[in-house]
């Protein structure tokens, strides 16, 4: 592992994230690395009628990422350290942007949104191309 020897995973709640951060875990515990879990919002283009907060949207996300995380720590790695961070953004550009300080950079083949028969997602797409570290696109169940 080179850099800070943090393994940076994506995370937005969906299976293919939560496959990702086990992937993620197992790789920390087996390098002793600690694991960076990120998950990115956005404000959305249309709220319809309903006014949502901007502060709402970031504890909304960072009660997912708390969430997925417990899980993962409850049921597969719970002495590996783990920082979450939540960052206003796009996701594929927050996880790009957070891979020039990491080893390894983890995502899910797809997640949210998208199309149900896409292999790859644009998300793990745009990171696989564009991160300044190496990057896992984890696929299917781990």
């Amino acid at each position: 592992m080179t850099n800070a020897g943090e393994v940076l995973v994506g995370v937005d709640g969906s299976a293919p994230s939560k496959a990702a951060l086990r992937w993620a875990l197992d790789q920390a515990r087996s390098t002793g690395s600690r694991v960076r879990a990120v998950i990115a919002w956005e404000v959305p283009m249309h709220t319809g009628r309903a006014v949502i907060g901007y502060e709402d949207l970031g504890a909304a996300a960072g009660k997912l990422l708390s969430d997925s995380v417990q899980e993962a720590l409850d049921f597969d790695a719970p002495e590996v350290e783990v920082i979450e961070t939540v960052l206003p953004g796009h996701p594929a550009q927050v996880l790009i942007d957070a891979s020039a300080g990491a080893a390894l950079l983890v995502v899910g083949s797809r997640g949210h949104g998208g199309f149900a028969g896409t292999l790859l997602g644009s998300v793990s797409q745009l990171c696989a191309q564009h991160a300044h570290c190496p990057v896992v696109v984890v696929r299917g169940k781990y």
